[in-house]
């Protein structure tokens, strides 16, 4: 697991074995030199891959799972609001859960350019949102959303064009 925490993490680097932990995460997680993850308690876990292009930071809280073969990819002047989780994994719900082992499902996330996404969203598996987007604040996206629009709720939905 990885965590950002701004300018703790450069004292964490001056460690060998977090050296070497480190070249690790740059082959897993491609984020651009001016990706911003330098916020309080930022988890990026799994054995998938993490692409984050320029401009684009993640706020406080937030957390991005990504499961082995799979990846989220995030667009050039993204915002990403404070206590965003981000999965590409997730349980079917439509299932006995007395019944071991629980069936899952997986698939990428893929989020545009110029996305703003608000405080608490929750985004599930195989989404893909695209360029110019805002999701409300408190939304679970379960659904692509199309280009130049504003969607919200809960699960989100359309409330209008940009």
């Amino acid at each position: 697991m990885f965590y950002c925490f701004g300018s703790v993490i450069y004292r964490f680097l001056e460690n060998s074995h977090i050296k070497s932990r480190e070249r690790k995460f740059k082959r897993r997680y491609s984020l651009d030199k001016s990706f911003d993850c330098k916020r309080i308690n930022v988890h990026f876990y799994g054995k998938g891959d993490i692409i984050g292009g320029k401009n684009s930071y993640v706020g406080h809280q937030t957390a991005i799972q990504v499961a082995s073969g799979c990846y989220v990819r995030i667009g050039e002047n993204v915002r990403i609001s404070h206590n965003v989780r981000m999965y590409t994994t997730s349980t079917n719900t439509d299932q006995d859960f007395n019944c071991l082992p629980l069936n899952s499902y997986s698939g990428n996330i893929e989020i545009g350019n110029g996305v703003w996404i608000g405080a608490n969203v929750l985004i599930l598996p195989n989404v893909k949102i695209g360029n110019n987007v805002a999701v409300g604040a408190n939304s679970v996206v379960v659904r692509d959303i199309p280009d130049n629009t504003v969607y919200g709720g809960v699960p989100a939905k359309f409330i209008k064009n940009k």
